[in-house]
């Protein structure tokens, strides 16, 4: 950033150094031209044409330099036919004439004629009254003088921007290193919470660096949850895993005529849970996916032929809102949603009923209601604890609802048990974000 800041000013510099030293050149220039014009004006002024037809001055010049040999200001009038009438400055040398050339208007330009000398030459061409011929006047004044003008200028310029250039890259570094401060206490916050010395990164920071440290501080209480829920996945599998393997041991220990069939039984109890908690584990691998998109009513019917096949007694009624999707994969949505039908078709009395509602623009909810007995509200929460059963005269591990409970929280919806007004059993509640 420095050294990009640098570059910028240095081009900057340089390109409004050139231009201001044309400005200012081309002005000291046109002073010293205009000082030229004014001593040639002064000379037409003062001249007239004598008895034999050549120019004479009618009063001097002021400037007492044209007397003076190689003074360095210098005229010169010119005629065809007549002696050429020059200052005495020039002495022996006289100014060149360049033959065909008419300056009905003021020519300026430098010349080289004098070995020693540069030149600026101002020349134009005057008929004076009472004379046909056509009077060249001259104006010549060395160049050292206004050499020297504009040699100064430079030098100041270039003292002037490079104090000015080295002043803002200098104000550039400290602003750079100012404004990257916050950053080294961010590393060394960073540094703290890898070493476990802070949880948070909690110091006062700028306004333009706040927003960073707050997704940093939300990302570590992100990595925080998905390490706690490892954890209560690992103890979910734990304890659906560890019933049955008491069953066999027992079983093999009592040397049990039905060995073969228990062993069979509790694996394939330990595979479903198995597939339970892989289904749940790539939910949360799948978290936040913005590519997560489920059509819900296509689901829904799919498990709904499948609930009418295992419980033939059962009738399933589907309504609500047919176009409704969720950010949520599709084998999530239908393994939620067919753990909460089956429940509702294994406790209730044979009817289910289930609606889809918008809620919002953002959510919709999905709704599965029973004619079961239902489920006094004092017992609604401890049915989200794993392995907890109201009634354990049916099958089941108890995990249901607790798996249901965690891949919907992953998915950023809730889950609530209500009572069913219609029907009179239980109404869960899914309350899942929608997508576009």
């Amino acid at each position: 950033m420095i050294g990009i800041s640098a570059l910028w000013i240095f081009l900057l510099l340089v390109g409004g150094g050139i231009a201001l030293d044309r400005v200012l050149t081309s002005a000291i220039t046109r002073n010293f031209d205009a000082q030229l014009e004014y001593v040639q004006t002064a000379m037409i002024a003062s001249s007239e044409i004598g008895p034999d037809g050549e120019v004479r001055f009618n009063r001097p010049l002021a400037d007492q330099r044209f007397l003076e040999p190689y003074s360095g200001l210098y005229y010169q009038i010119s005629g065809r036919g007549y002696e050429t009438f020059r200052s005495r400055s020039l002495w022996d040398r006289a100014l060149t004439v360049k033959a065909q050339h008419s300056d009905d208007d003021i020519h300026i330009y430098d010349s080289r004629e004098f070995a020693d000398e540069p030149l600026r030459i101002l020349e134009r061409d005057i008929r004076l009254p009472g004379s046909t011929v056509r009077w060249h006047f001259q104006v010549a004044q060395g160049r050292t003088a206004l050499d020297e003008q504009i040699a100064t200028l430079r030098k100041t310029l270039v003292r002037a921007f490079a104090l000015l250039g080295l002043g803002l890259i200098v104000a550039s570094a400290l602003q750079t290193a100012y404004g990257l401060w916050p950053l080294r206490k961010i590393r060394r916050g960073i540094s703290q919470v890898r070493t476990g010395q802070i949880a948070r990164i909690d110091d006062a920071l700028p306004n333009e660096i706040a927003p960073m440290v707050e997704e940093l501080n939300a990302l570590l209480a992100h990595n925080e949850k998905q390490a706690e829920e490892a954890r209560r996945h690992a103890g979910n599998l734990a304890h659906a895993l560890k019933t049955p393997l008491t069953v066999i041991m027992n079983e093999a220990t009592a040397n049990s005529p039905d060995l073969q069939a228990a062993i069979i039984r509790e694996a394939t109890t330990m595979r479903r849970q198995v597939d339970h908690h892989l289904a749940r584990a790539r939910a949360v691998g799948r978290r936040g996916s913005a590519q997560s998109r489920s059509e819900v009513w296509p689901a829904l019917k799919a498990v709904e032929r499948a609930v009418s096949r295992l419980h033939r007694h059962v009738t399933v009624d589907l309504a609500g809102v047919k176009d409704a999707a969720v950010r949520v994969e599709h084998q999530d949505l239908e393994e939620m949603v067919g753990n909460l039908i089956e429940n509702a078709a294994k406790y209730g009395q044979g009817r289910v009923f289930v609606e889809v509602q918008r809620d919002g623009d953002d959510f919709v909810d999905i709704l599965v209601e029973d004619d079961g007995p239902g489920i006094p509200e004092t017992e609604r929460r401890n049915l989200f604890v794993r392995g907890a059963r109201l009634d354990t005269g049916k099958p089941g591990t108890g995990l249901g609802l607790a798996i249901v409970r965690d891949v919907v929280e992953i998915y950023g919806g809730t889950i609530s048990l209500e009572e069913s007004e219609d029907l009179g059993g239980l109404l869960v509640r899914l309350h899942l974000p929608a997508a576009i």
